[in-house]
């Protein structure tokens, strides 16, 4: 008898628990999909969507206020994407309010983001449309910084070779800085270049002295002076 009363009242606390964790199911998946709540639906036409499903969060402010109702391939290159979205929320939201694919983290799910528009224009009305941006893909993104890595490595690896050419003597400026030769001669060159400017500059000089050019030098000197003002 004590066993039979035992299994009863076992049966009875797993039945009851079986029913609170029905009912918990039900209100957590009403909650998500606003069916307890007073809502108001929303579209917007997106060229692409990303990935975005029926069920991802809409968010106002970073704060959840509604589901992904519905997604319907309106053309070839338009996709319709409807929001069911809370009504308290409506007041915050203008005509002329924005909706933009996002991502939920770095790698999340997707998201449509609202921006709430102009303060002072009229409220979004229900089955409005609202004006949509193109999503960032991330795909992208992603192929830019591996196009960037390898360009990188390619400037270096070639870089790289320069400079081994250079240590090697290899090619002008390596020969320039490698071979001793060369550079010995660049510094005579330079040499004689300055001693060539000096005799030129003493000619000059001794040519300025010369009775014969004495008075083409002066007047010379006397039409830089008008010139100049000095």
């Amino acid at each position: 008898m004590k066993t039979e009363t035992g299994n009863k009242i076992r049966l009875g606390i797993l039945v009851s628990i079986s029913i609170l964790v029905f009912i918990g199911a039900i209100y957590f998946i009403g909650q998500r999909q606003q069916l307890f709540s007073s809502t108001f639906q929303i579209s917007g036409i997106f060229k692409d969507i990303s990935g975005l499903q029926v069920g991802n969060n809409v968010r106002f402010s970073g704060i959840n206020v509604g589901i992904v109702e519905g997604i319907e391939q309106i053309t070839d290159s338009t996709v319709q994407v409807d929001m069911l979205i809370e009504e308290h929320t409506r007041k915050f939201m203008k005509k002329n309010a924005k909706a933009i694919i996002g991502t939920d983290g770095l790698m999340g799910n997707k998201i449509i983001s609202i921006i709430p528009g102009t303060p002072g224009k009229p409220e979004i009305a229900s089955n409005d449309f609202v004006e949509t941006t193109v999503p960032i893909n991330i795909d992208d993104i992603l192929l830019k910084i591996k196009t960037t890595s390898d360009n990188s490595a390619s400037i270096s690896g070639n870089l790289a070779a320069i400079v081994q050419n250079i240590r090697n003597g290899k090619g002008t400026i390596g020969e320039l800085f490698m071979d001793s030769t060369l550079a010995l001669n660049v510094n005579e060159a330079m040499v004689n270049i300055k001693q060539g400017a000096g005799g030129f500059k003493e000619n000059m000089n001794a040519a300025s002295h010369n009775f014969l050019l004495k008075g083409f030098f002066k007047k010379k000197k006397e039409e830089a002076t008008k010139k100049t003002g000095k």
